[in-house]
């Protein structure tokens, strides 16, 4: 069985590069500002804030909700969307220990300057 090249990375590594890859487009990121901001909103909300159809909205929503950085829940014909805020933090966590684990000091070339 052929194994994908990712699979060969530890657990947390391939957790953290999925997180990393949901974050890595500015209208997700534009999209998790305003639910910052705004708390919780519909889908019509965010295409009246962002350049973006109804339809890309979406998409990126659905990023979203697959990393579990987004909630949602339906009431009728509505939809509304707020920050998971539980995975946030521990996404934040995991940037932080990645981030000092890769900004060590020593590790810095000397050499090349």
């Amino acid at each position: 069985m052929v194994q994908a090249k990712n699979q060969l990375f530890e657990i947390e590594l391939q957790a953290s590069a999925e997180l990393f890859k949901a974050l890595a487009h500015p209208a997700r990121l534009a999209i998790l500002k305003y639910l910052a901001e705004t708390k919780t909103c519909i889908t019509g909300d965010f295409t009246d804030e962002l350049p973006l159809s109804r339809t890309t909205v979406s998409q990126h929503l659905m990023e979203l909700k697959n990393a579990e950085l987004v909630k949602c829940h339906s009431e009728g014909a509505k939809t509304f969307y707020c920050l998971n805020i539980e995975k946030i933090q521990e996404f934040k966590k995991l940037l932080d220990v990645f981030m000092g684990e890769i900004s060590n000091p020593k590790n810095c070339c000397e050499r090349i300057k």
